[in-house]
């Protein structure tokens, strides 16, 4: 069973999405039958690559929240993210544009690799406070999960992933997807948001019901016929 997950580095819910998904994940009887993708989404592209800014600076000027407002607001992020054993720390957080980032995570993809990518990134941006739009910083992740850092730095300054995250962020659109974290379980449902982890079980349970078993039940007689003959 194919789960797609649309997602952003820099953001809290989908850092939320990706740990409640994965508890309920855990409980499934069938999560080894289970392939996650991880897609590509940009919150932000208009930020400039080599820009940076503190999570309050960016909550002031690009979405015009006084202080007040936007300590409120992460705040309440950082009690969401306990219950799900996150400990966001936004003073620390760089926000940044994340397009390289997500290079790094469709060659980690490559390696079989994207959801430790994934973690990586995300404890890298919301935990560590490092700047995930930085070139060397990006290779240091690559390198902790086994990549060769050279071959990290010629798909990070080169456009070898250029076409895929667009080809995401394009698929994205003509899906309706207009926020993250986004999930598409097998093609069939969808689940927007950080979602508990039981609502999770409970979508994974139902779309595995609907779309894998009865393909499996059909298989069990095995009344087929090849080149050697049929079988009854």
């Amino acid at each position: 069973m194919k789960i797609e997950i649309w997602s952003d580095v820099m953001c809290p819910f989908c850092y939320i999405g990706k740990k409640n998904f994965e508890q309920a994940l855990e409980t499934l009887p069938f999560k080894d039958e289970v392939k996650v993708e991880w897609k590509s989404f940009q919150l932000d592209p208009t930020l400039e690559q080599s820009e940076t800014k503190t999570t309050a600076e960016y909550f002031r000027e690009k979405k015009g929240f006084p202080e007040e407002q936007a300590k409120q607001m992460t705040n309440q992020v950082i009690q969401m993210g306990k219950a799900s054993g996150i400990d966001f720390n936004f003073e620390k957080a760089l926000i940044t544009n994340t397009f390289t980032a997500h290079k790094l995570l469709h060659l980690a993809k490559k390696h079989n690799k994207s959801n430790e990518m994934e973690e990586e990134l995300f404890k890298a941006h919301f935990l560590d406070g490092k700047n995930v739009g930085d070139i060397d910083t990006l290779i240091s992740l690559a390198v902790s999960l086994g990549i060769d850092a050279e071959k990290a730095k010629k798909s990070l300054q080169s456009e070898e992933f250029d076409y895929e995250i667009n080809q995401d962020i394009l698929e994205a659109r003509n899906n309706g997807i207009s926020g993250v974290p986004f999930f598409i379980l097998n093609g069939k449902y969808s689940v927007s948001g950080a979602q508990p982890a039981e609502v999770l079980k409970n979508a994974l349970t139902q779309t595995y019901e609907e779309t894998v078993v009865p393909f499996k039940d059909n298989t069990q007689n095995n009344l087929s016929c090849d080149a050697d003959g049929c079988s009854i």
